[in-house]
């Protein structure tokens, strides 16, 4: 273990204020996350919240200022202000959603989030197209079935994940609920969400506040999933902090922990890359909350509050040494980790169709292109959701659970779908394992479009398959807007990011099982170059790959790309 002394103090919690990035001093000032939020939501002279500080304040409620994107250009031309509206995230950990609940979001989404709703690659919704009158009306309406948005953005531990693929849902139930036990544990404690949205007054107190966050909260955003295996739905690699489920004879036994996961970089700048989380050991079920207060309390107290590009909680691993950080965990949980436990992931996917558990209870997967709800399939699951008495499963994939189903209920659900949707099941094994993020219109960071260009690229890559005899194999697709990387494309087989309108880079060599990260082959090219290729990638796979080979394997193998052996090796 690198001696304490030695380790560089420079950047974080530790510093005075002044020495810090600008948003520390915002956090600082913000009175626990108030700001002026208030005052700006009752400002009619503009569609926006007028604060600059507010508008980022407005994360850790769960809420992002957007605009238009479409429209901006003729508005300025017009001497207008953007067409601005809102995106809000709800906190749904685990992504289990009961009828109720699914009811409510329905009604908020047609009365004022433009008769849309999106499922998240974080399992969760957001509703777009959000005006500011309608903010308050939404959350209020979310809690009347005990549904909020705190910290689904924000510095923050955002919404905690967990498998959902009905075929792990052996423990389903219970890991489940202990993933909605540490999401709220670890929510912040301020009252400012329930002053501000529910209208309540503030109440004086000699109480910390923030007993774990303080004043300044995390130096970025914070990810937590929970893993079944052989299912690795959730990417659990792609967390700042990861439990996979490990079983015994008597039943859960406990968690391997794996720290330091994340997609984010920014293009051009080199310092700055993804990086698969670290299995570091083993903590029984009973120790997760406390492990979890010290891997987070470890990143907020030694994470870069200096430069945000590096804030996240792999590049405090880095700079100060796996070892050395793993020693400070076991020193605030009070206890050594145990040797990390065999475990095996055989999928990153979704099991479409029907599944039955050995609870006797069966599931339906639909597929969600791209996790887009319109109109047409929000009437057809409220009409589910009128008659089901199980509960619904946002998948980590974009696509939805009908799960618990009772037998004699199964011909009722199919009917209604059949009525309303009669090709949802009609998706090829491509679009299956592909996803996207939002990208245009709404996203302000988003540098080309993704979930409106994704659907007619792939079609276009079916062709190539089919010409290579590959329409049967599954292979993940992943596309983002912007180099963020919401979708996780930096582990996907084919992996796109957005660098200019219709200008993208292209990625090969991620693992199926979501273990490996690709490498870019292409840099800022056009549909043409991509499409040549993959044309010319697939054709080699479809010749020399091995029995049971997937596509991101063969392509290290036949040295398309080289391997990625580790996060800080992925620009080189």
């Amino acid at each position: 273990m690198t001696d304490a002394t030695v380790i560089d103090r420079t950047r974080d919690l530790s510093q005075p204020l002044e020495r810090l990035g600008p948003d520390e001093s915002m956090k600082d000032r913000s009175d626990y996350l108030r700001g002026t939020i208030a005052g700006g939501l009752l400002d009619q002279i503009t569609g926006a919240v007028p604060s600059a500080d507010d508008v980022k304040l407005m994360k850790f409620h769960g809420i992002y200022q957007q605009d238009d994107r479409d429209l901006r250009d003729e508005r300025r031309r017009q001497k207008l202000e953007p067409a601005y509206q809102f995106m809000i995230r709800v906190r749904l950990p685990g992504g289990v959603c009961t009828p109720a609940q699914w009811l409510k979001l329905d009604e908020l989404a047609r009365a004022h989030g433009g008769e849309t709703l999106r499922i998240t690659t974080r399992q969760t919704f957001q509703f777009h197209w959000v005006l500011k009158d309608s903010l308050r009306p939404i959350i209020q309406g979310l809690h009347d079935t005990l549904l909020d948005t705190i910290a689904a953005c924000g510095d923050d531990s955002r919404g905690v994940m967990c498998t959902v693929d009905p075929q792990s849902s052996r423990f389903h139930a219970e890991v489940a609920t202990l993933a909605k036990s540490v999401s709220d544990h670890v929510i912040p404690k301020t009252r400012a969400y329930h002053e501000i949205w529910y209208g309540t007054e503030r109440v004086a107190t000699s109480e910390p506040e923030e007993p774990f966050y303080g004043r300044t909260y995390l130096p970025r955003k914070f990810k937590i999933g929970f893993a079944l295996p052989p299912s690795n739905d959730i990417d659990v690699y792609a967390q700042d902090l990861g439990f996979i489920a490990i079983a015994d004879k008597e039943g859960l036994a406990g968690f391997n922990v794996a720290i330091g996961g994340g997609m984010g970089r920014t293009d051009q700048a080199p310092e700055t890359y993804p990086r698969l989380a670290s299995v570091i050991g083993f903590v029984p079920a009973d120790r997760v909350i406390a492990c979890a207060d010290a891997v987070m309390a470890v990143q907020r107290d030694y994470g870069d509050r200096k430069d945000r590009q590096r804030a996240r909680f792999k590049y405090t691993i880095d700079d100060k040494g796996l070892d050395w950080i793993k020693a400070e965990i076991e020193q605030r949980m009070d206890v050594p980790f145990e040797s990390a436990r065999a475990f095996e992931f055989t999928s990153n996917g979704d099991s479409y169709g029907w599944n039955i558990t050995p609870d006797g209870r069966h599931h339906r997967t639909l597929i969600i292109e791209n996790g887009r709800l319109n109109l047409k399939l929000l009437d057809a699951l409220r009409d589910i959701a009128r008659v089901h008495r199980g509960t619904f499963r946002l998948t980590a994939n974009q696509n939805l659970i009908v799960a618990g189903v009772q037998a004699e209920d199964r011909a009722a659900i199919d009917a209604i779908l059949a009525e309303h949707f009669p090709d949802i099941d009609h998706f090829s094994i491509l679009r299956r394992n592909a996803i996207a993020c939002v990208a245009l219109p709404t996203c302000g960071l988003a540098m080309a479009e993704s979930e409106r260009y994704l659907p007619s690229l792939l079609d276009k890559i079916e062709e190539i398959l089919a010409e290579s005899g590959l329409s049967d194999e599954p292979i993940t697709v992943r596309m983002s807007g912007c180099p963020n990387g919401c979708s996780r494309p930096y582990i996907a087989e084919i992996g796109l990011t957005g660098r200019a309108p219709g200008k993208y880079n292209l990625y090969l060599g991620g693992g199926f099982h979501g273990e490996r990260l690709n490498r870019m082959v292409r840099e800022n090219v056009g549909e043409a170059t991509i499409l040549e290729v993959l044309a010319e990638a697939l054709a080699r796979y479809a010749r020399e790959r091995q029995p049971g080979e997937h596509f991101g394997d063969f392509t290290i193998r036949a040295g398309i790309v080289r391997e990625v052996t580790a996060g800080r090796f992925f620009n080189d």
